[in-house]
């Protein structure tokens, strides 16, 4: 199955209720990963954030949506985890978006949650793409529109550094058309928010186009990883943006590549794990995690997943790493909201 008919089995997969049990056992019962607390619902093409120790999640593609486009259900709801007397934590559910959005890429900074970009539906399709940037409050518990992005943006990377929000390698829009998947390619674009200020700027564009890559923060550093390049598959591209040189450094690929993964940082290296590929076979999804040192400049295989997901969020607090939802089997099978935790030796 290639990139563009992969949309259409989203669709149908999701309309036809194509959901296996949402939290099968994939791997050993010794596993690394331990189960923690799952969401409420089900839903995949995520990006959660961290604020304050607590975890931010909004939207998605679910089975569990009342608003539908296309066959496909696309959710308003958010929910906030904390930390409990237990190990799992638990999930509350907060102010909901102001309308129902995928891709949806969430960034905590400066004491708020911010939701940029993504893609909600419109006429004709449900994939227009959007330059929305709309920002949480959690003290008054309300979602603001805030300056939106200089283009309509979406599978991107998305990190909050000293210097301000960073948003770079993911989709745009290819002309003035922009309601469905073939609407748009793989971009390099790199911007910048200033929440202070409330505005944007542009910044070095990443030299490898591609979406659906992960992002991460190591040392002051902007890491992107993996992805997928339309017609071209997966990607095993590992860069670096330094934000004072404004410059990009090609750093070791990963071992294989996988698109619609998720990364997250502990103990002082990142974490890349998860992903799907599509083939004649139908494709599938990667149980593989790689663990990248930076004073190696290399990566090595970790514990698996033990519920491999694509379009799953990945987060750290405390250094234990959060694999949130996603889904079981290549494009809409098996959405799950599964949670699982792995803590790393330091």
């Amino acid at each position: 199955m290639n990139t563009l008919t992969r949309r259409g089995f989203v669709s149908a997969s999701l309309a036809a209720g194509l959901v296996p049990p949402a939290f099968a056992q994939s791997s050993a019962e010794t596993s690394a990963w331990i189960p923690a607390t799952s969401l409420p619902v089900r839903t995949q093409e995520i990006y959660p954030a961290v604020l304050h120790g607590r975890i931010y999640l909004a939207g998605g593609l679910s089975p569990n949506a009342e608003v539908t486009q296309g066959g496909m259900g696309i959710l308003d709801r958010v929910f906030c985890w904390s930390p409990g007397p237990h190990a799992g934590g638990s999930w509350a559910e907060i102010t909901a978006l102001p309308e129902p959005r995928h891709h949806p890429n969430l960034v905590g900074h400066d004491d708020a949650v911010f939701a940029i970009g993504g893609f909600h539906a419109a006429q004709g399709g449900a994939w227009h793409m959007l330059s929305t940037n709309t920002r949480y409050d959690p003290d008054a518990g309300t979602w603001q529109e805030v300056a939106p992005l200089p283009e309509p943006f979406a599978e991107t990377c998305a990190v909050s550094l000293p210097s301000g929000i960073h948003v770079a390698t993911g989709r745009q829009p290819v002309g003035e058309a922009n309601a469905n998947w073939p609407d748009h390619t793989d971009s390099g674009a790199h911007f910048v928010y200033d929440a202070a200020e409330d505005r944007w700027r542009r910044a070095a564009p990443n030299p490898n186009p591609r979406n659906s890559a992960a992002g991460a923060v190591l040392d002051g550093r902007f890491h992107v990883i993996g992805g997928r390049r339309v017609g071209a598959g997966n990607e095993t591209h590992h860069e670096a943006y330094d934000p004072q040189t404004d410059t990009w450094h090609t750093l070791a690929p990963l071992p294989q590549g996988q698109g619609g993964l998720a990364a997250a940082v502990a103990h002082g290296r990142i974490h890349a794990f998860g992903g799907e590929w599509f083939g004649d076979d139908g494709g599938g999804v990667y149980p593989e995690m790689w663990i990248y040192d930076p004073a190696a400049d290399a990566w090595q295989a970790g514990p698996p997943m033990r519920t491999p997901r694509h379009g799953l969020g990945g987060v750290a607090i405390d250094d234990r790493i959060f694999a949130i939802a996603g889904a079981t089997g290549p494009s809409a099978r098996g959405t799950t909201g599964g949670v699982e935790v792995y803590a790393p030796a330091s």
